[in-house]
């Protein structure tokens, strides 16, 4: 592609990091697609916690051609705790005031970009804003350059997110706990047990409300949307959300690293080692060769991996049944244990918390790997005795599982994670739902009885699995930049830099 190398987009992703991955992910790839230099802004330990991953892949010179710019934040003046910059292990309540909190961030912002501008003679190409900090187009508008809105969650989810805020169509309904939700098709149906509190008690005049709407109608204003999914995995989803919208939408992902879309399983395993470490910029509290070593002690797909996410976390009773559900299912797992909800979630995991003797029981038959606060995902999902993923369902967990043809079993926690978890099992047939939330019933035979079910070899098992095949090749084959074979998109991301381009030099004859 032609490029310009003097031209530079100014990248501001919300603060979270689920949010702030992706925008990382999608920096590298326009940067090695065009060259143009790439800046993303954030405030000061979200800039630490993005640094820690260049630092721990010291074979990229990215630091070069990717800046990383400090916006000026004071939690405390948020009502939020003392360095509190990002909604980890932050309390429902406190992630609301960090909703609040990052309004503070537009005029540092604004600053920034215009800076920017007056040091290259020119305002940036774009502004690529998460959907969640819709004021950034305002901010574009103010100073000449377009606003690009990059949704990290998948097309059927970030629909649904949107359209739930700002219609609110359930409210008011005492006839049916079903409803029909605008922008879906009418034979599509969602219940009211899929969404979080927070937005069932919302009526518009609540601070939840008035952000989300706020900020979504802001961003339907933008020049078009990114969001990280691929033409081929959500051609439904992709249509619908485009009519919802009314604006082009570039279907960019998965936004994963590139080793993990390739087919030499041979390889992932030892050359991803790492991966997961830079992902996430977090230490391990267990070696990647262990993990490797205990699931090479185990046959292929007969592993179950749990994991919840670095956010979400169940309650005691639901933590209770799990495990005696795993226990009596006989099946060996890899789980990543957190404290349950009502203690503190950076505090040390208790064996209370388990039945009486469970991880001991586990090791000495070694059907069970328990693994305190986090675990190499990726190295795990991509090792071939791992069958499949009792996830949340969040987007960067589902692309992940997918991209290995590992079936999920879904136990949606929070955000769009239940939006997600009913596309994939109604829409694409490659997860069952265990429960839903915090508050969701699970018994241990039930999930004996889902793990069975979807662990089989035949039936049900092998259905989710032959699909999830289907889709594994589906991403991959999105992401092939192979001379003239290019994926859905590579072109996408393509087309993405030359309408910028012939926008900004429209622009540039006006001004």
């Amino acid at each position: 592609m032609a490029s310009k190398s003097n031209e530079q987009i100014v990248m501001l992703p919300f603060l979270a990091h689920g949010h702030l991955i992706p925008f990382l992910a999608l920096a590298r790839q326009i940067h090695q697609a065009t060259g143009f230099k790439i800046s993303i802004a954030s405030t000061p330990l979200n800039i630490q916690y993005l640094s820690s991953t260049f630092n721990s892949s010291s074979d990229e010179p990215e630091n070069d051609h990717i800046h990383l710019l400090e916006l000026p934040f004071c939690s405390t003046d948020n009502d939020l705790p003392p360095n509190t910059e990002n909604s980890e292990n932050l309390s429902l309540d406190s992630i609301g005031k960090l909703l609040s909190a990052s309004l503070s961030l537009r005029k540092p912002f604004h600053s920034l970009v215009s800076d920017i501008a007056a040091k290259q003679g020119h305002p940036p190409l774009c502004i690529i804003s998460d959907v969640f900090l819709g004021w950034a187009t305002e901010v574009a508008s103010s100073l000449g350059t377009v606003n690009v809105t990059f949704a990290t969650s998948g097309a059927y989810g970030t629909l649904a997110s949107s359209s739930l805020w700002l219609n609110l169509p359930h409210r008011g309904r005492s006839d049916s706990d079903e409803f029909h939700l605008p922008g879906f098709p009418d034979s599509c149906r969602f219940h009211i047990n899929q969404l979080h509190h927070f937005l069932r008690n919302a009526d518009g005049t609540d601070s939840w409300s008035k952000f989300f709407q706020s900020q979504f109608s802001l961003s339907m204003q933008s020049f078009g949307w990114l969001c990280n999914t691929a033409e081929e995995f959500e051609p439904g989803g992709l249509e619908w959300l485009r009519n919802f919208v009314k604006l082009p939408v570039w279907a960019i992902g998965p936004l994963l690293p590139p080793i993990v879309l390739k087919n030499d399983y041979s390889s992932l395993s030892v050359a991803a080692s790492g991966i997961s470490t830079r992902r996430a910029g977090k230490k391990l509290e267990i070696s990647i060769e262990k993990c490797m070593e205990w699931l090479e002690s185990h046959s292929p797909a007969s592993v179950l991996y749990i994991s919840f996410g670095s956010q979400n976390r169940t309650s005691p009773s639901q933590m209770m049944e799990l495990a005696i559900g795993l226990e009596e299912s006989a099946k060996p797992f890899i789980w990543v244990i957190r404290p349950p909800v009502g203690f503190e979630p950076k505090s040390e995991f208790r064996a209370e918390y388990l039945p009486e003797g469970f991880e001991e029981r586990m090791e000495k038959r070694k059907q069970g790997l328990l693994v305190r606060n986090w675990a190499p995902q990726l190295e795990i999902l991509s090792h071939k005795s791992t069958g499949a993923f009792l996830s949340h369902c969040g987007w960067n967990s589902v692309l992940e599982s997918l991209s290995q043809a590992v079936p999920i079993i879904g136990w949606p926690l929070a955000a769009e994670q239940a939006y997600n978890s009913k596309m994939l099992v109604e829409e694409m047939g490659v997860s069952v739902e265990l429960t839903r939330g915090v508050q969701g019933s699970i018994d241990s035979k039930e999930v004996k009885r889902v793990i069975g079910l979807v662990m089989a070899k035949k039936g049900k098992g092998g259905d989710l699995r032959s699909k999830a095949m289907v889709i594994k090749e589906q991403l991959r084959a999105s992401v092939r930049d192979e001379g003239e074979d290019k994926g859905s998109s590579v072109k996408a991301l393509n087309d993405l830099i030359k309408t910028l381009q012939s926008k900004g030099q429209t622009i540039n004859s006006i001004s």
